[in-house]
């Protein structure tokens, strides 16, 4: 019996030219709101279309089961790009130097930590993957999704067209709004309206609200009104903040210097207090750790190519950071510590914990090289970059081995993706934000990740006299309001409409407008599922796809052209 058909040249160029066409699409949304889209199902779905087009109009040979798993393997790896510091790290680092990275070296530099993430991932499948299988939710939803469609031809028709529909009309929306009648933000009164409260224009944004769900998408809205509708006046009217309003007649510059600092410090406390409660719930269930495998480690093919990428990471922490060898040395064990607890985190729950990541390398590296600034950042930036490809992939490991793929075979499509997202992801970022310290921390590029790295590097290396004096308190409440809220969220049975300590803390750090609309899409998406579960199961991730994809996408484009013609 012949085997079917897997690592095909098409199916990794399908995958490549997917995740080339939806990388933007997170870089543009990571640097609005701070969060990006697995775009697993979306370049499943497209894939699948096009395939299935040429199938039966050209005569060529039937697309696979296997060949889209390596195809959607490619894909999400270069959409994920992002994770390689892109809208946090590398923006931070600029605003903190005055020196903005070249294009090829920072090419260099995603491409490495990413790399280094890829072979963590090999030495972790055999334990959280074959001996001591894990859920990894996103890898599940990917793999029934797959079963679905390529079961039920008629249901992966009505879902592309779902997904291409919601795209092309967000898209359409968009290009209207750019170039032919611009639409802005709606508030009822000037007053709400300097504060940042309004209905924003973005069907990008109810899309993301009906990914995050209700419970998110409520905090947000709650986050919102304590930040811009109560903090923010009042500290207008103590004289804390002075209302040097924008152009557009905005305070969201002024304030938002003073409200991401609670902000940063509640985001803190959730994700780091709740990332120790699932890790120390995860161990004492009796669950292997994820240590690497013995047998794989004498693998020739693998030890080579972790050692090339750990050679390639310091090398450029050194030469592109002027960090020192030893601590860029130590910066590969503890990103292989913090990528696979950060592995765990995501086959018990999920969620990939970029963040907590990342705030626990700055923590390491604030007592290991006190007072330098630049080290903390970038040596976390590799334990973040290698934990956000490692997740990735573990992600896809779970798909491939529901469907029996070879694993070598999604490795190698995982680096082809790796490659082309840090060629497309960088050529996105310094096209998009030429001039980080004039379009950052704007109503345009709220840029609410790179705040957080930021404020946290700040932190640790000047201490509490980079924070405003009047902000100090409200961090110490943030960060105990969130670290409370984390131990909650992790419990085995959380309260039901306990509100999410990371939204309300990314609420403090983006316009209130943004918060609102997410919610309303959120709130949309909720009532879909008490009218109709099954059909909003059905075709909610679709659609809500498309209104991120078709927006983004023209975003980009707009702010590229609207660039030219400066």
């Amino acid at each position: 019996m012949r085997e079917e058909r897997e690592l095909t040249l098409r199916a990794v160029l399908t995958g490549v030219l997917l995740g080339a066409a939806l990388a933007p699409c997170n870089v543009y949304s990571g640097l609005k709101i701070g969060w990006s889209f697995n775009m697993s199902i979306i370049a499943l779905l497209l894939a699948l279309a096009f395939w299935r087009l040429l199938e039966r109009f050209a005569g060529v040979p039937p697309w696979t089961l296997k060949e889209s798993n390596i195809g959607q393997t490619a894909a999400s790896s270069a959409a994920s790009i992002i994770s390689g510091g892109l809208v946090a790290p590398i923006p931070a680092y600029a605003l903190l130097s005055g020196e903005q990275l070249a294009m090829l070296p920072m090419m260099a530099w995603v491409f490495a930590v990413s790399f280094l993430g890829v072979w963590v991932a090999w030495y972790l499948r055999p334990a959280l993957i074959v001996d001591a299988p894990l859920r990894f939710p996103a890898g599940i939803a990917t793999l029934e999704t797959m079963r679905d469609v390529f079961g039920h031809g008629r249901e992966a028709l009505l879902r592309i067209v779902a997904l291409c529909g919601a795209g092309f009309g967000s898209a359409l929306v968009k290009l209207l709004s750019s170039f032919v009648w611009p639409i802005a933000r709606w508030a009822p009164t000037q007053a709400l309206e300097r504060l940042t409260f309004g209905l924003e224009p973005s069907l990008l944004l109810v899309g993301f609200g009906a990914i995050i769900g209700i419970r998110a998408g409520v905090s947000l809205a709650l986050g919102a009104l304590i930040a811009w509708g109560a903090i923010a006046p009042g500290l207008l009217a103590a004289g804390l903040v002075r209302a040097s309003a924008t152009a557009s007649g905005s305070l969201f510059a002024p304030l938002v210097e003073w409200l991401l600092w609670p902000g940063v410090s509640l985001m803190a406390g959730a994700t780091l207090a709740g990332f120790a409660r699932r890790w120390a719930r995860a161990l004492a269930g009796g669950a292997r750790g994820a240590t690497f495998n013995r047998a794989a480690l004498r693998e020739r093919g693998p030890a080579f190519g972790f050692a090339a990428a750990a050679a390639l990471t310091v090398a450029l922490q050194m030469l592109l950071f002027d960090i020192s060898l030893w601590m860029a040395l130590l910066a590969i064990p503890l990103a292989l510590l913090l990528a696979s607890i950060a592995a765990r985190v995501v086959g018990e729950t999920g969620i990939p914990p970029i963040g907590a990541i990342g705030k626990l390398s700055q923590l390491g590296f604030g007592i290991a090289a006190p007072g330098q600034t630049v080290t903390n950042l970038m040596t976390a930036n590799v334990a973040g970059g290698a934990a956000g490809q490692c997740a990735d992939l573990l992600n896809d490991f779970k798909v491939g081995h529901g469907i029996g793929a070879v694993p070598a075979r999604q490795t190698f499509a995982q680096c082809c993706g790796v490659a082309a997202g840090s060629v497309v992801g960088v050529l996105v970022y310094l096209a998009l934000i030429p001039d980080p310290a004039a379009m950052l921390f704007t109503e345009e590029w709220p840029a609410p990740a790179v705040a957080t790295w930021k404020a946290v590097a700040e932190a640790l290396t000047h201490g509490l006299g980079s924070v405003p004096a009047s902000a100090r308190l409200a961090m110490l409440v943030g960060a105990a309001a969130g670290a409370v809220l984390g131990v909650l969220d992790a419990a085995p049975r959380p309260p039901r409409w306990l509100p999410s300590g990371v939204a309300l803390g990314l609420a403090f750090v983006i316009p209130a407008s943004i918060s609102l609309m997410m919610f309303t899409g959120a709130a949309l998406a909720w009532a879909l599922l008490a009218w109709n579960a099954r059909f909003t199961n059905r075709f909610a991730l679709a659609v809500a796809a498309g209104l991120i994809a078709g927006e983004s996408i023209v975003g980009v484009a707009a702010s590229l052209w609207g660039m030219a013609g400066r």
